[in-house]
């Protein structure tokens, strides 16, 4: 495929932008030659917690291991259920089998989220614990959720990996759960040079337990008061990090204004169904996700025209086949089953301009445009 004239996401101008800065910082970490952990970690868990109006951050390697630490700090095992949405990164339920606990699996409601009424149908003597999946950078409804894991005594852990900065209900993500869990996978909103991760808790005991898994277990150098894993935080993504979100309030603004480009130009299309979006959420937009009738004929027409789009996630959790140890022949998604094959990723990123989002515009419509002059011959 020839090199798209709109990319789907343009990492390469955000690190020109910013190049200065960035070599500014990993300069100070190479002349400190404190490469792991240390003060530069600790500036940016302070500084990320804060962004959010949380009390503790803990930096770790990449989000996948958040997810796993925090459920580990929370005491989930072998034997326990945890419950999660179905439309999710295989990350979240890979999270749940590493703790040796049962992934079980929910349908989504209409903001592509955990559906709150399923998860009350889902819950069993042995469930620990639910993970609220903020996808494509909309909150899940915590309101409802919370609720629910507080009358049935369930930990609820926010998996926010595609969520920096997102809100409902005039609070932050990080705030509602027992623990929230982040990954700095250089295409998030929030992105490293390479991988890193954190956890955003209130609960100070839970992040010193958190803080001594990630590093072998251990309080003090070479006395080790528990069995833990090396999850820790390079000091040189921690530098790009601190750099990097010192512009994500105003990159978060820039992706809404673009996502409301594309809901203008788009919405009136009857063959496509724009994101729906929460009354009391506001979202950051970390994908641009429509719903299109011959979404591969579609997708075929954008990239001949030059436009990089992607498919978030053609698969769901229940037809992988490393899940086929967790899933039932008797469950159904039927939300998830009749939206799968419709997902379409649209350009977002917030250097995106105008024309270019207008040319996005126009290629759909006159794709569809094209398809109804057809369908009248």
């Amino acid at each position: 495929m020839p090199n798209a004239e709109i990319p789907f996401l343009d990492l390469k101008q955000q690190y020109l932008a910013l190049e200065p800065e960035i070599r500014t910082a990993v300069q100070g970490v190479l002349t400190s030659t404190q490469y792991i952990l240390g003060p530069e970690v600790r500036k940016f868990e302070e500084e990320f917690a804060l962004a959010h109006n949380a009390s503790h951050c803990v930096g770790t390697n990449n989000g996948t291991s958040s997810l796993h630490l925090a459920l580990w700090a929370l005491g989930i095992e072998a034997g326990d259920e945890v419950i999660l949405p179905v439309n999710t990164f295989i990350a979240t339920a890979e999270a749940v089998a590493l703790c040796g606990a049962i992934p079980v699996l929910v349908d989504h409601d209409e903001y592509f989220n955990i559906d709150p009424a399923r998860i009350e149908a889902a819950i069993t003597s042995k469930t620990k614990a639910v993970i609220a999946v903020h996808l494509y950078g909309q909150s899940a409804q915590m309101p409802q959720i919370k609720a629910i894991t507080k009358a049935h005594g369930l930990f609820l852990i926010e998996d926010a990996a595609q969520a920096h900065l997102a809100m409902f209900d005039g609070k932050f993500i990080g705030s509602w759960g027992d623990a929230t869990c982040f990954s700095f996978y250089p295409g998030k909103n929030l992105g490293a040079y390479g991988e890193a991760g954190a956890v955003l808790t209130s609960n100070s005991e839970l992040a010193e337990r958190m803080k001594t898994l990630r590093d072998h277990g251990s309080e003090q150098k070479y006395n080790h008061v528990m069995m833990g894993h090396n999850y820790r935080m390079e000091a040189l993504q921690a530098a790009i990090l601190r750099v990097k979100l010192s512009h994500l309030a105003e990159w978060t603004a820039n992706r809404r204004e673009r996502a409301s480009w594309y809901h203008e130009g788009l919405c009136a299309i009857s063959q496509i169904q724009c994101p729906n979006v929460h009354s009391l959420a506001n979202p950051v937009w970390h994908l641009y996700v429509i719903r299109a009738e011959q979404r591969e004929e579609l997708q075929a027409h954008l990239t001949k025209e030059g436009v990089a789009t992607g498919l978030h996630y053609p698969v769901p959790l229940n037809r992988q086949p490393a899940f086929a140890p967790y899933q039932s022949a008797k469950k159904s998604y039927p939300c998830s089953d009749s939206s799968v094959e419709k997902l379409l990723s649209l350009p977002m990123f917030p250097e995106l301009t105008e024309k270019q989002s207008q040319r996005v515009i126009n290629v759909i419509r006159s794709f569809y445009q094209s398809v109804d002059s057809k369908s009248q011959l």
